[in-house]
This record gives C-alpha cells, sequence and structure tokens, in this order.
C-alpha cells in the first residue's frame, strides 16, 4: 500500500492540522510516513503545499513526482488547480469551492470548476457551510479531512482517533466539533460514491 498526497491551500486554513491527523493515524497503524516540508508563504493567504506519502513499506523520497499523486487535498480550489500536473490519471481531486481571492487576476469559478471537472471523478465540497452545521467555520479543515478520507488509505475511524488526539487539550466540545465536521465532509463523499 502506497498513497501519495498532495496537501494544498492557502496560509491559515488548516494544511498543517489535516497534515498532522494524517501523520498520527497513519503512525498509529504502523505505517511509514514522509513529509516535504511546507512550501510556501507562511503567512496568511499565502499559497501553502506540502507532500504526504504514505506507505507499509519504506519510502526513499519526500517529494511526489508529477503525475504520480494518487490525491489532492485542496482548501482551495485554485491551489487545487495549481497542482493538477502531479495529479496520477486515476488519482483524485478534493477540494473546497469557496476561493481565497488573493489577486487580480483570479479566474472565474466557472473556469477552475470546468478544469477539475476534466479529472477523475473530483469531489468539490462547499467545505464552509458543512462545517458551519458542525458548529463553527473553522472546522471547514476537518470537514475538507472527512471528504478526502476514503482516498487516504487509511480507515476512518483512526483519523476520527488522531482528531481527538490532536485536539485533546483543547477539551471534549472543540474535540466533538472537529468530529462532527470530519462526519459531515465523510457523508458527502460516502452520498457522491453512491451516486457514481
Amino acid at each position: 500500500m502506497q498513497t501519495n498526497i498532495i496537501l494544498a491551500g492557502v496560509g491559515g486554513q488548516g494544511i498543517l492540522t489535516i497534515a498532522a491527523v494524517i501523520d498520527l493515524a497513519a503512525l498509529k497503524c504502523g505505517l511509514t510516513i514522509r513529509q516535504a516540508e511546507v512550501h510556501g508563504m507562511s503567512q496568511r493567504g499565502g499559497a501553502v503545499q506540502s507532500h504526504l506519502r504514505i506507505s507499509d513499506h519504506e519510502i526513499f523520497s519526500d517529494l511526489i513526482a508529477e503525475g504520480s499523486a494518487d490525491l489532492i487535498l485542496s482548501v482551495e480550489p485554485l491551489e487545487a488547480l495549481r497542482y493538477l500536473p502531479f495529479l496520477s490519471p486515476e488519482g483524485r481531486v478534493v477540494t473546497a469551492t469557496e476561493p481565497f481571492i488573493n489577486m487580480e487576476s483570479y479566474p472565474a469559478m466557472e473556469e477552475i470548476t470546468r478544469e477539475l471537472h476534466r479529472t477523475n471523478q473530483p469531489l468539490l465540497v462547499n467545505a464552509t457551510e458543512l462545517a458551519r452545521e458542525a458548529g463553527s467555520a473553522r472546522t471547514s479543515n476537518m470537514v475538507m479531512l472527512g471528504a478526502a478520507a476514503p482516498f487516504t488509505g487509511i480507515a476512518p475511524e483512526e483519523l476520527e482517533s488522531a482528531i481527538g488526539q490532536l485536539f485533546g487539550a483543547k477539551g471534549e466540545e472543540i474535540v466533538a466539533m472537529n468530529i462532527r465536521a470530519f462526519r459531515k465532509g465523510e457523508a458527502l463523499s460516502q452520498l457522491q460514491a453512491t451516486a457514481s
């Protein structure tokens, strides 16, 4: 088993938290992880991406080669487009649909959506709305992790356990809210799988 994941978004959207949950779950499952440093602007609003590789055998490189990512998990739609050259032909794109417009020439959402639909069954998620339903718009990154869970190679219950571990110090209500957000994303992903 090997899963190559590109995490993409902009600073402040919770990419590092998504990576931390996946890392914790993978380690608990006895898997090997290689993660490239987060590349990009660390301040809020700058483009950020990370390569995350998970395997049941040794991995020699931190970086994912073009055309070999199994999953692009993006919390911003234009950032999902930016990394499409990394996607394998069978790979999946799971992206939030809410744009973070940080440039004058930001393309129209229709153009972005059209390009994303050229990939293998993309999952476009209104993460902010689902996160609000879970209790806070700040949990939108956990909605996105839930939506992408079926493509990570890690069982959802292991990811939920890692959410509990990561947020445990912040109290039971924060843990519960993040797990609710995760489950909302996961339910959307299951709904799409049933429909296709």
